[in-house]
């Protein structure tokens, strides 16, 4: 009779994430028969902190959500709030926006690449193990990291929470030889994210394709960031006022974020493989030249794989900031003059790990009555645990030691985002 082997994989403090999990398997035999992965953070009321407030203040207060993606949420709640009061942007402003969000991407995009996931591939316990041996590998990475930060900072007053963002535009213009000292550095920057795909096209992937539906923004003629419409890979099809229609929150026991899903559909896949496998034909040509000496094209269906699309994106990151510098205009003004009025407005924009959705409404003196935040990673954590019940059920008969760490890179393809801490991880596996 063949013996069974109850196993339990326990992981009690998710590391080179940002914020504070654990990760729970059970099997049973050499069946999965239990995924969690336990949010336990306390909630941090950023929707009830916002009620009461100016609407104009929703942009600062939104960006100490995250310290690593502050741009994400300043943009959703800028948009959001320019729909509800009726404000249209200048074309330059929109052409900074752009910008300050390549920034953010470069900055988050080389983060998770080099810091947090490529030691898995690798084989070390973190970046500082593998800076002993990839000492230059690793200074690459943080220089290309270093771009993103100056564009962040200098676009919004500094590199953490940044604080020139404003309704109609930013606080301040921005003049064409201030862009430009970005040039050289951001010319640098296309050479070394193209040697990042290089370097992640190499690494090893287990095969692990999975059914996703993926879900991105899609803008007629860009590769998106803040404009476009809700699409996926199975229909839909819709306007940011439609996401609440198509979309849900639901509390589940173990975790203290919700858990987002489609109506009728449930989990669903966002950030850079959908962006990759929805928009790919606006990828700028040399994005898509290293996609395809990486050997990726649409659809990529494995998240391990994953880290490479990032990589691309990086790439695409820093080809468009060079573009908007060399195009850029300044505006007659920093930011369009408006007016309170009462409104309801709703926004999505393309967070470096995914949608970032905001609704808010306001009264008629422009005060905050309710708001409503979405981040990736809520709508990530359903697609995770059926990621990982799928993938552990080939670890049943795996080491303790193989069995975990391979879990614990499979969290880390989504590059999860639980709030702007990173902690430590343990691991506990337990046999009976």
């Amino acid at each position: 009779m063949k013996h069974h082997i109850t196993k339990n994989i326990r992981v009690d403090t998710l590391a080179r994430v940002e914020g504070e999990a654990a990760l729970e398997i059970k099997f049973k035999g050499d069946r999965v028969s239990d995924v969690k992965l336990r949010i336990y953070e306390p909630p941090r009321l950023f929707e009830a902190l916002l009620c009461g407030r100016h609407c104009s203040e929703a942009i600062d207060i939104t960006s100490r959500i995250c310290g690593i993606c502050p741009v994400a949420y300043q943009m959703s709640a800028t948009h959001a709030m320019e729909r509800a009061l009726g404000v249209k942007i200048d074309p330059s402003i929109r052409l900074l926006r752009r910008l300050f969000y390549c920034g953010e991407w470069i900055e988050s995009h080389t983060l998770h690449v080099y810091m947090l996931h490529a030691p898995d591939f690798l084989g070390y316990e973190d970046v500082i193990a593998m800076a002993l041996d990839h000492r230059a590998i690793v200074e690459k990475a943080l220089r290309l990291k270093k771009i993103g930060n100056r564009i962040v900072s200098l676009l919004g007053g500094r590199e953490i929470h940044p604080v020139s963002a404003a309704v109609g535009g930013f606080y301040k213009t921005f003049s064409r030889s201030e862009l430009r000292e970005l040039e050289d550095e951001l010319e640098w920057a296309v050479e070394a994210s193209l040697d990042t795909v290089k370097l992640v096209a190499g690494f090893d992937f287990p095969k692990f394709d999975q059914d996703y539906e993926f879900v991105a923004l899609r803008h007629p003629s860009e590769y998106p960031f803040n404009e476009g419409r809700l699409v996926s890979n199975r229909g839909l099809d819709i306007d940011a006022g439609e996401y609440e229609h198509h979309f849900s929150e639901v509390q589940v026991e173990h975790s203290n974020a919700l858990h987002s899903i489609i109506r009728g559909r449930g989990s669903y896949l966002v950030g850079p493989m959908a962006r990759f496998n929805l928009n790919f034909d606006h990828l700028p040509a040399v994005a898509k030249e290293a996609a395809h000496q990486a050997g990726i094209a649409p659809p990529v269906t494995n998240a391990f794989r994953s880290i490479i699309v990032r990589a691309v994106e990086i790439v695409f990151a820093c080809a468009e900031a060079l573009r908007i510098i060399r195009e850029y205009q300044p505006p007659t003004q920093p930011r369009v003059e408006w007016s309170n009025r009462a409104g309801i407005g709703e926004a999505i924009t393309e967070a470096p790990r995914g949608i970032l959705y905001q609704r808010y409404q306001i009264d008629k003196d422009g005060l905050i009555l309710s708001a409503k935040i979405v981040p990736p990673t809520s709508q990530n954590q359903g697609r995770i645990e059926d990621d990982l019940r799928a993938f552990a059920t080939g670890l049943a008969s795996a080491s303790n030691k193989e069995a975990t760490w391979k879990c614990e890179q499979a969290v880390r393809n989504y590059d999860p985002c639980i709030s702007c801490a990173t902690h430590c991880l343990k691991v506990a596996i337990k046999r009976s």
